[in-house]
């Protein structure tokens, strides 16, 4: 560890050339500051995907049971019953999604339409989400149909008896007489009792729920379901409730939690973040590469030392050692202020919010930056910085003389 001990020194003692010290100055500047905005934008993704978790879909079960192969569960209500004995289920419904045709009005749009079953409103948190009427099944003799706030602007529709909601859905069963093509569908009418936002597009773009027996009804359904929705009872834990489940299907069902179920939204997220990751760790290299020009000022200045430690049997490796160690070092000591300044900024946004997200707070859900540090996002900045300083310290050294001065 003679090497190590003579770079330390290299590093703390002050030049003889000032450009040196600037130079050094500069390189360890720029790995701070590259290291710093690496930490803190892979944090803002991890903020990001934090609150999209928390902010998963009033709408998505805890658990949903869904056909292995094929679009239905055959028989969904006998199975229903046999998930609602599993240990850790407190409900189980079935569900049914498929797509439609909505007109009210005079104005029509594709919509989906979910059907869900009585208990569907005590055991999703709906009721947080209307902004306008209620989320009802019936009113009186009339089903009901709450809309996502995208099919109530689209349809121009409020709640209350000024027009029905009539919905369409092609018959699964039978021939088409072209005669009468609207023999070829089955339809509905229905009052819309509440419009909800969830603020996820998904969710709020083209959706109308309605009645299960309804949706069933329209889509010439008896018993099946496209998924179930179960509830795990409190106390239990949903992986060891899913895990049971996947057992009772015998690989004929899947059994997704409310992550898997925007799995597809949070591998975006984790895709963009490491993408991001990749052309942050160029800047890194690319700032780094300060150090090869103090490498080869501090070696000019050094070059008789160099001669004086091969006269005394300093070996060339040694001496390559020794450079090597000090573009590390000098790369560490970026490293570790880029990831303190980084952490510090991080905290600061994640107590303080001092960064606003532009446009109108009235119109957005979030204003500020949402930060998440990760301890290992944090190791894998500091991995990475390591490594590039120990590309470059091979860079830099590569060209050492190491003989002694008038040979």
């Amino acid at each position: 560890m003679e090497s190590l001990r003579i770079a330390v020194r290299y590093l703390l003692s002050r030049k003889s050339m000032g450009a040196v010290n600037v130079i050094s100055r500069i390189s360890v500047a720029g790995v701070a500051v590259a290291t710093a905005a690496t930490l803190c934008v892979l944090s803002v993704f991890n903020g990001f995907s934090h609150l999209a978790a928390s902010r998963l879909s009033k709408l998505d079960p805890e658990l949903r049971v869904m056909p292995a192969g094929g679009k239905v569960i055959v028989d969904a209500d006998s199975l229903v019953a046999v998930i609602g004995g599993v240990d850790g289920v407190e409900c189980a419904m079935p569900m049914v999604e498929e797509r439609a045709l909505a007109v009210y009005d005079g104005r029509q749009m594709p919509v989906t339409l979910m059907g869900v079953p009585e208990g569907f409103g005590a055991q999703s948190g709906i009721d947080d989400i209307i902004i306008d009427g209620r989320y009802l099944q019936t009113e009186g003799d009339y089903n009901c149909a709450t809309l996502s706030v995208g099919s109530a602007i689209s349809l121009a529709a409020r709640p209350g008896f000024r027009a029905m909601l009539r919905l369409y859905a092609p018959r699964r069963r039978g021939r088409i007489n072209q005669a009468n093509p609207m023999a070829s569908f089955r339809a509905d009418s229905l009052i819309v009792s509440g419009v909800y936002e969830l603020e996820q597009s998904e969710y709020d773009a083209d959706r109308v729920i309605v009645p299960l027996d309804v949706a069933r009804k329209l889509l010439d359904y008896t018993s099946e379901a496209t998924s179930i929705a179960v509830t795990v009872s409190a106390g239990n834990d949903a992986g060891a409730v899913a895990a049971r489940l996947r057992e009772l299907g015998s690989g004929r069902l899947l059994v997704k939690d409310r992550l898997q179920q925007q799995e597809q939204s949070f591998r975006m997220i984790a895709v963009e973040k490491w993408i991001t990751f990749v052309m942050l760790a160029f800047i890194v290299v690319v700032a780094s590469f300060n150090v090869v020009s103090t490498m080869s000022m501090l070696i000019i200045e050094k070059q008789s030392n160099i001669a004086t430690m091969s006269a005394m049997g300093a070996t060339p490796r040694m001496i390559r050692g020794i450079f090597m160690w000090e573009s590390w070092l000098i790369s560490f000591s970026g490293a570790v202020t880029g990831l303190l300044l980084g952490v510090a900024l991080c905290l600061a946004q994640e107590w303080g919010g001092f960064i606003k997200l532009g446009g109108d707070p009235s119109q957005l859900s979030v204003t500020v930056y949402p930060v998440a540090l990760s301890s290992a996002d944090v190791l894998t900045v500091f991995l990475m910085t390591a490594a590039v300083g120990v590309m470059i310290g091979w860079i830099a050294t590569r060209g050492i003389s190491t003989r002694p001065v008038g040979d």
